[in-house]
């Protein structure tokens, strides 16, 4: 397996997955559109839908990226922050129109050690970015504890077709072309074989929800989008 800096591996060793999304931050949002044929905007209206925001709560969009995912939550009058360890992905948000526009606060953060206080958002989201931690039970627990008495979670990440011809087409056909896809696109081509490879060995719809049970958060139900390609899971934090 390749060990080029911009080519992060499944161990995940975090200055890897921070260069690689550095490498591909000045094209990210562009080859996400290519590749997905446009509905990753789809996903995310519709992760915000699912999250149920109102106007002046406080939300965390953990792993934000360029920001595209905060922008599209603060559509619902609430505060949004973006969270994220790539500062190049950061620095390439800050630079475009819908992120100056939409006026919400990028911060550097690491989703293992977060940089705030106990009980401080009312909701927290992370989108296609749990994936790529260190250490995801470490990252639920720490999503829980920033999150109020009652609050909301939401994760949209890539996972599991619910048929047999579409998990065929989907794992044989589609993962293995992904990289090929991206070379018209991306700034960094290699790095989507790791995008592939990090699907194949994400845990299915079941499997997450009960790793967000064991975290602490209640209630973990999902959403199937697009076949179950990609899934929505929500939870709530305990009251106690």
């Amino acid at each position: 397996m390749s060990t080029q800096p911009n080519r992060a591996r499944l161990d995940k060793k975090p200055h890897e997955v921070q260069q690689m999304f550095d490498g591909v931050a000045r094209r990210y949002d562009i080859t996400n559109t290519v590749m997905t044929g446009g509905l990753d905007r789809v996903w995310r209206t519709a992760t915000r839908k699912a999250l149920q925001l109102k106007a002046g709560q406080r939300v965390l969009d953990l792993a934000c990226g360029t920001g595209v995912s905060t922008a599209e939550l603060a559509k619902s009058g609430a505060y949004c922050v973006g969270a994220d360890f790539s500062l190049g992905m950061l620095r390439a948000g800050m630079q475009t129109e819908r992120v100056r526009r939409a006026a919400v606060p990028l911060v550097a953060a690491d989703a293992l050690h977060l940089p705030f206080a106990d009980q401080s958002f009312d909701a927290v989201l992370i989108s296609f970015g749990l994936r790529n931690v260190a250490d995801v039970p470490q990252a639920l627990r720490e999503m829980l504890r920033v999150t109020k008495p009652g609050g909301r979670l939401a994760i949209c990440e890539f996972s599991t077709p619910t048929t047999t011809l579409m998990r065929r087409a989907y794992f044989d056909v589609v993962l293995k072309a992904l990289p090929h896809l991206a070379a018209s696109s991306a700034s960094n081509a290699e790095a989507y074989d790791y995008l592939a490879e990090s699907i194949r060995a994400w845990p299915d719809q079941q499997g997450l929800a009960e790793l967000i049970d064991d975290a602490g958060w209640i209630s973990p139900q999902w959403r199937n989008l697009t076949g179950g390609i990609v899934a929505i899971h929500r939870a709530t934090r305990p009251l106690v």
